[in-house]
């Protein structure tokens, strides 16, 4: 059994309110544990060193509690969950979230699964589904307090993909790199278009040199219902 060493973030994230208890330790851990042996079978992510996990995925994703004002009882969806980030850390340090985790592969689900059932985690659901596909579902579209992406897509296709989820007042949070600004400066349409506020744009350093990005959109109309079009329109004509 790996340790991934959590007590290291321990004081950095109390600084901003977080608690790392023990049960959070642990359940964190146990994660990390299970990513590195199925990450041998399947590609879920290409950092496994127990530091840059630590840094990378848990602090990064722990982040969002500094940066976001997040409700008690919110419902958030990560849509592209992928290995589960940031949306598995989110319900792990606020386990009274309602937590929706999207994927497209369903080897990622099988996995995310596995990981809700091994840490006993309850309120958060796993859904094989394309962005596309969920946004036009009335089980899904605009129901959300909070949707999240990190790393997804270009940005003004990740508000395409991701906007439609959030119900008016709520809000879009895209966990981007350093070229945050730049990507968000081509987004003046889709922002008009989708039905949000331009963002608020925060950066942290994660380890070292390593760059985070948290841009905040305010959801502040209903988005039209012709949004999101189709993977294939989306990508060729972007917003």
């Amino acid at each position: 059994m790996i340790d991934f060493n959590i007590k290291k973030i321990a004081p950095l994230c109390q600084e901003f309110g977080v608690e790392i208890t023990p049960e959070i330790e642990q359940q964190l851990n146990l994660y990390g544990n299970l990513l590195v042996e199925w990450n041998e079978k399947m590609n879920l992510t290409a950092i496994t060193e127990p530091e840059e996990v630590l840094f990378k995925h848990f602090y990064d994703c722990i982040l969002f509690f500094k940066n976001v004002e997040v409700a008690q009882n919110a419902k958030v969806i990560d849509v592209g969950t992928g290995a589960g980030f940031p949306g598995l850390v989110l319900k792990i340090i606020r386990p009274d979230l309602e937590v929706t985790l999207l994927d497209s592969l369903n080897k990622r689900i099988t996995f995310l699964n596995e990981v809700i059932s091994q840490l006993g985690l309850i309120g958060i659901t796993a859904i094989h589904s394309r962005a596309e596909e969920g946004g036009k579902s009335k089980d899904h579209r605009e129901k959300y307090d909070i949707a999240c992406a990190r790393a997804v897509a270009a940005m003004p296709v990740l508000l395409e993909y991701c906007v439609p989820f959030v119900k008016t007042g709520g809000q879009f949070v895209s966990m981007k790199g350093p070229s945050a600004s730049e990507e968000v400066a081509l987004c003046d349409n889709a922002i008009k278009q989708l039905g949000v506020k331009k963002p608020t744009i925060i950066c942290e350093t994660l380890t070292g040199e390593e760059q985070r990005a948290f841009c905040i959109f305010k959801k502040i109309s209903q988005t039209p219902s012709k949004y999101p079009r189709n993977s294939g329109k989306i990508a060729k004509q972007p917003l």
